[in-house]
């Protein structure tokens, strides 16, 4: 049973990623039930959340690749594989969504809205049809991105529950 842990930043990461994650989702798929005050402040939020959430995962990538940092060994075999693959998808469709969230405002020909502070597109005007195309494409990357991670917590939950191997407590906070 692994008693090593990752260390506190790496641990603080993953759970600022994964929350932030969610609420990125749950926000866009449920603001057109609110009335457009509300709505509105919801997208300002899931902008501004999306900038949050572009910082953090820049410094998971940084503090990832920093010599010395902790790292266990992969599983053996298939399931090894597939854990790793699953990793490194999520890490390729985060890097490739985050920018979609900035091109997706900027190609409605909409400022970006940092709590309030508004970013200009450096694009200028955009065709309907491409801010269209790379909305559509932000949208199925958020889908993509959300059943992974379910996929990914649910082999947690495997590993914790059922294999009883102290995977998943490596990666929980401190009591």
């Amino acid at each position: 049973m692994p008693s090593e842990r990752y260390d506190s930043l790496s641990i603080f990461l993953h759970w600022a990623t994964a929350a932030l994650v969610l609420l990125q989702f749950a926000l866009a798929e449920t603001w057109e039930f609110f009335p457009k005050p509300e709505r509105h402040l919801m997208v300002v939020g899931h902008m501004s959340f999306g900038v949050i959430l572009t910082a953090i995962f820049a410094l998971r990538l940084v503090w990832r690749t920093k010599p010395g940092h902790v790292r266990f060994a992969a599983e053996p075999g298939l399931l090894g594989r597939a854990a790793k693959g699953m990793h490194h998808l999520l890490y390729t469709l985060l890097a490739l969504e985050i920018p979609l969230g900035f091109f997706t405002r900027w190609t409605d020909n909409h400022p970006l809205s940092f709590f309030g502070l508004l970013i200009p597109s450096p694009f200028g005007d955009v065709s309907k049809p491409v801010g269209e195309w790379v909305d559509q494409i932000h949208d199925v990357t958020a889908w993509a991105i959300i059943v992974l991670a379910g996929l990914h917590a649910a082999a947690a939950l495997y590993h914790h529950y059922l294999l009883k191997d102290g995977v998943l407590r490596r990666m929980l906070p401190t009591a």
